[in-house]
This record gives C-alpha cells, structure tokens and sequence, in this order.
C-alpha cells in the first residue's frame, strides 16, 4: 500500500476478489493466500516491467497503485504498519505482479507448513512505474477437491 493510504480492506474482500485472490482499494492492494499461516515473501522493486514467466507459478495476478507518497508498504495482514517493510520508488502509478507457488503442497500440509521449505506457500511481489491499468488475473490456480 501506500505509506499515506488508509488501507481499510474491510469491504473490499468480495467473493470475487476473494476467488481471485487480490483485493483492490484506493492506495491500497491485499493479496490472498492459499493458507492462513506464515508464507515465504520476496519484493523485487524494478525499473521496467519484467518478463511473463506465469509457467513457473500456480496464480498470478496484477494490478495498478497510485503511490502518492512514493513509499511503498509491505505488510502482512497481521503485522504492525510502523514496523513493515518500505520501498522506494517513484510517486506516480506503479503496476504491482503477485505470483504464488507451491499452493498444492501447502494447503496439503500440517498448519506449520512454513518450517518445511517444500510445503511453504511462496509469494513474489514485482512492482515497477506503469501507468494506470485495471487488474488482471493472469493465472488461476483453483484448489483441488478433496
């Protein structure tokens, strides 16, 4: 999100946004995970929008976020805003990419899938300077009944 958005998602969780697992407001972006413990997260802030590589992930999403401050928060839903993380980039429109992996293994596993690297959910965040565009599922992943 933005360092100066308010970040409410309260509302903004609808049944579509959960099924897509991104959930857009203004200043602000929630990514859905497929499990409800810890996830392995990487941020990689880059100049240009980087290559399609949807092969390599299980879902993957983008959106467009106005970065009026540009800093850049990162935070997981549980975490202290004061605390999380903060990039840099320039303050204007950024497109944010979201591709998860390993979702299969994850959801499969024991509530502490996070102490063992295969059943970790694993979630790259890219954001670069774009102009504004609406969301895109680019990947679905949809959980295999059991």
């Amino acid at each position: 999100m933005d360092e100066e958005a308010e970040g409410d998602f309260g509302d903004a969780w609808t049944d579509q946004a959960v099924q897509d697992g991104l959930c857009v407001t203004d200043g602000g972006l929630a990514v859905g995970t497929a499990v409800n413990v810890t996830v392995a997260v990487s941020v990689h802030i880059l100049g240009e929008r980087p290559a399609d590589d949807r092969e390599d992930f299980d879902h993957v999403v983008e959106a467009g976020l106005h970065l009026a401050s540009g800093r850049l928060v990162v935070m997981g839903c549980s975490e202290y805003f004061p605390d999380s993380a903060r990039f840099d980039m320039p303050a204007d429109w950024v497109r944010v990419r979201a591709s998860r992996r390993n979702l299969a293994a994850a959801v499969h596993a024991d509530i502490d899938s996070y102490d063992s690297p295969e059943t970790t959910e694993h979630l790259r965040l890219q954001a670069w300077p774009a102009p504004f565009s609406a969301p895109d599922l680019i990947k679905r992943w949809v959980q295999p009944e059991t």
